[in-house]
């Protein structure tokens, strides 16, 4: 098995000589074998191997159990182990997300800050999928609605992420950990149908391997590298293309560009986007139709779109660009806490994260703030009669016109800059100061991160 394993890491070039490995381990079946074959290929490969354990705080006794368990199994095969620690239910509840996306989210903040505390140049998060798992995902795609994107989502590696066991089957796991004696623990919420992936899991691709091919899982997987190729192939093929409609203000996809083959029109028009939302998320196929349905219509129709982006057929062809609104005096968008607005004003991302003392990295549109402070949950905005700051660290406040001259800012430009505010307490003038009973101390446990990109001249 560590034998196949190995071949499969130096054929996909996972890992490096000198690389630090950061394994995901929840002590059930998967992360357990993963973890005793890398032990095993550890010299061989010549890496520092390291084991991250977040505990969710959902399973009561049922998640301590495993957290001690995970602890118990490093000191005994002499690897490092951290268990981060996180209230899942209650996050989510405070984020108003799924616990799902939660859990997700949480485990990149986790490894995040392993890395965050390594002096290593090069780390890679090892992770245990195997080859069911990649079954279930394409499976659940599939039926979503996906294009080739969606059926490949999960590589042997993504950037710094690597799967070293994606090459096997769950099967050959089970007979691995009987045959070495591998102590394993079973999370009691993969046996539960209430989740779509597990009834895929328990019900659907067994039927499939069963009654169609009991080799389906594994076809499946060599099928997801394929597409993987074909969609390299086909981004790398409209990428080529798209700086020829690239404007000042966005694209103008004129008669040569739909005289490109439909799906070239499809990936290119995707990227472009991508590129003016600054994201991926949310940017679906029924999107794209409809840009490209306008080059049929007549001049002057014109589509919105997510994040502030706008499509019209011109006699040009379509222009796809990000809207110009005006901003409307009183207009307020509330702050998504975590998660990103865009407004007229720009686009703002939030998250949070449990501080420990870390380096402050403040640039002038990115800003730290003790979260535990903020009451309400903070709004963007301009400027209004009664806004203030609080100016140092005896509480005294200055006018937000004040500070506004202070700063030098143009008096035809300071209706238009944008403030995060509680109320009329002003808790960040974007791109300048910030209030001072909101800056990072030793007594802060939680931070608020604001990042601030687009609507005016940026840094």
């Amino acid at each position: 098995m560590e034998k196949e394993v190995l071949a499969y890491i130096r054929q996909n070039k996972m890992i490096e000589k000198g690389d630090t490995v950061l394994a995901g381990v929840s002590g059930g079946s998967d992360s357990m074998a993963m973890l005793r074959i890398l032990k095993k290929l550890q010299q061989e490969l010549g890496i520092t191997l390291r084991v991250v354990h977040v505990h969710h705080g959902i399973r009561g006794e049922e998640a301590d159990r495993d957290s001690t368990f995970v602890e118990k199994i490093c000191r005994e095969w002499e690897i490092p182990c951290t268990v981060y620690y996180y209230d899942v239910p209650g996050l989510s509840r405070e984020w108003k997300l799924g616990e799902e996306e939660t859990g997700r989210l949480v485990r990149k903040e986790a490894f995040q800050k392993e890395i965050a505390q390594m002096q290593s140049a090069s780390v890679k998060i090892a992770l245990a999928h195997n080859q069911e798992d990649l079954a279930e995902t394409m499976l659940h795609n599939l039926c979503r609605g996906t294009g080739l994107r969606g059926l490949c989502t999960m590589r042997s590696v993504a950037g710094e992420i690597i799967r070293p066991i994606l090459c096997l089957s769950r099967e050959k796991i089970a007979e691995y950990l009987a045959k070495n004696e591998i102590r394993h623990i079973q999370d009691s919420t993969n046996l539960s149908d209430e989740y779509t992936r597990n009834r895929i899991r328990h019900h659907i691709l067994p039927a499939l391997e069963q009654e169609v091919n009991k080799k389906a899982a594994e076809h499946m997987a060599e099928t997801a590298e394929r597409i993987f190729q074909a969609e390299e192939y086909l981004t790398q093929q409209s990428a080529a293309i798209l700086p020829v409609f690239q404007t000042e203000e966005g694209y103008c996809f004129t008669d040569q560009f739909f005289g490109q083959p439909k799906i070239i029109q499809t990936y290119a028009l995707q990227q472009a986007m991508e590129r003016l939302a600054g994201r991926r998320k949310d940017l679906t196929a029924v999107h794209y139709e409809k840009v490209l349905k306008l080059y049929e219509m007549q001049t002057g129709r014109r589509i919105s779109l997510p994040y502030q982006m706008e499509a019209r057929r011109t006699y040009d062809g379509v222009v796809l660009k990000n809207k110009t609104e005006a901003v409307v005096a009183g207009e307020e968008w509330e702050l998504l806490i975590p998660g990103t607005v865009t407004c007229p004003l720009g686009e703002f991302s939030a998250e949070i994260f449990s501080y420990e003392g870390q380096k402050i990295e403040e640039k002038k549109y990115t800003k730290w703030l003790d979260y535990d402070r903020i009451e309400k949950n903070p709004c963007i905005r301009t400027r209004k009669t009664g806004d203030y700051l609080v100016i140092n660290a005896q509480g005294n406040t200055k006018k937000l016109n004040r500070c506004m001259i202070d700063e030098k800012i143009p008096a035809e430009k300071r209706d238009t800059v944008p403030l995060v505010t509680c109320g009329e307490e002003i808790l960040w003038m974007v791109g300048g100061r910030m209030n001072e009973r909101y800056k990072i101390n030793p007594q802060t446990r939680k931070v608020l991160v604001l990042n601030y990109q687009g609507g005016y001249k940026n840094e």
